[in-house]
């Protein structure tokens, strides 16, 4: 496999670090930032759709400009280099991903024009109380009238919940499966508490009383869709916590290397240049899985693309729990306060580990399917 990027890659990721670097190359701003609702620069998500990475995904009658899982990548790493609170993951990605997956052309040009062009926040509600990473809805019900459809139940946490012009609600439907439908946050019978996260994100918790409903698509189940394009969403997280992995592997060693104690810089001392050789293992391995994941993704295989999702999150997690750590811990006491920026990157990366499925759980997914593979012995 060639990992390298091409020019016009190469192009993005510069035009994107350039753009996020700059609005948030002193993480006071970002601090301000997230202080307030609604948690994010609508400025900045602005001029990220006047750049086109908004659109990345969407085909060009859709209003986007038809880029693959590499591009989308690309800025999902330089966001987590940063630590940019801008709803890219969610709102794009997952959201935006399933109107295109699913919505009718008519669906698809409104919507996702509105989003490519930074009109609109989506939000997919998806997660209920009481279930952990689940493809379906359950607790969540769609009811029909003749061409009426109606939702009611309860959930959390929706991302960027209560910022969301329009929300896609995953619902039980009456005969089985699990349908996509469009509600309007506004519309009576939506109810809608936002707070804020302890990484500085924004959540909702979004109870539905018969609220209105337009069924995105034909209407029908819906599950494997929601599969398929949760599994990109773990990827684009995964590349989301290497730019913020690198971001706090760059900030160790320069650490190591101006403090001193004893006279003498931290990067004299042996076993703390082995923790922060082990550091760079880890990150290199998560990389190297989440690359070759999102190279798994371009290929748009479902079945390998949930293996890859799966695998991809495993490594990243332990990854980012090992890198956080001792990113911590290798700062010492000043790496605790609010007002340094290696404890935020280390509760970003736990509430990205959190949102899709954390690597315990897809650890468990894995093994469950030990059992289709063929045996093979090793010394045959």
């Amino acid at each position: 496999m060639d990992f390298t990027y091409d020019d016009e890659q190469q192009a993005l990721r510069e035009a994107v670090r350039g753009l996020v670097g700059k609005a948030y190359a002193d993480f006071e701003t970002r601090r301000r930032t997230v202080a307030e609702d609604p948690g994010f620069d609508e400025g900045l998500w602005q001029r990220l759709a006047e750049m086109g990475v908004l659109g990345l995904p969407f085909h060009e009658e859709d209003g986007g400009s038809g880029a693959g899982p590499v591009e989308v990548a690309i800025v999902a790493e330089e966001m987590g280099r940063v630590l940019a609170p801008e709803p890219f993951l969610t709102s794009v990605v997952l959201a935006g991903g399933l109107v295109a997956a699913a919505g009718f052309a008519d669906q698809r040009a409104e919507v996702l024009g509105a989003l490519s062009g930074g009109e609109s926040v989506l939000a997919f509600a998806h997660a209920e109380p009481g279930t952990r990473w689940t493809d379906d809805a359950t607790s969540v019900t769609a009811t029909n009238s003749g061409d009426t459809w109606t939702l009611s139940g309860t959930k959390e946490p929706v991302p960027h919940g209560a910022r969301a012009d329009l929300l896609v609600v995953s619902a039980a439907l009456p005969d089985g499966g699990t349908g996509l439908f469009l509600v309007d946050p506004t519309a009576d019978g939506v109810t809608r508490n936002g707070y804020a996260t302890h990484d500085g994100g924004r959540a909702a918790r979004v109870v539905l009383d018969d609220a209105a409903g337009v069924p995105l698509g034909d209407g029908g189940d819906a599950t494997a869709t929601i599969a398929t394009v949760l599994d990109i969403g773990r990827v684009m997280a995964c590349n989301e916590a290497i730019g913020a992995m690198e971001f706090q592997l760059r900030g160790t060693t320069e650490y190591l290397k101006s403090r001193k104690q004893f006279g003498v810089t931290l990067n004299t001392f042996q076993a703390l240049n082995f923790r922060a050789a082990e550091m760079y293992v880890s990150l290199e391995m998560a990389k190297s899985l989440t690359t070759w994941a999102t190279m798994v993704l371009d290929a748009g295989k479902p079945d390998q693309m949930a293996v890859a999702a799966s695998r991809a999150a495993v490594g990243v997690s332990r990854a980012g729990r090992h890198i956080g750590q001792e990113a911590i811990q290798l700062h010492g006491g000043i790496a605790m306060t609010a007002e340094y920026s290696i404890g935020s990157y280390t509760s970003h990366l736990t509430a990205l580990d959190h949102l899709l499925g954390d690597g315990d759980h897809h650890l468990r997914v894995l093994a469950a399917s030990v059992g289709d593979h063929e045996e093979f012995d090793p010394l045959s």
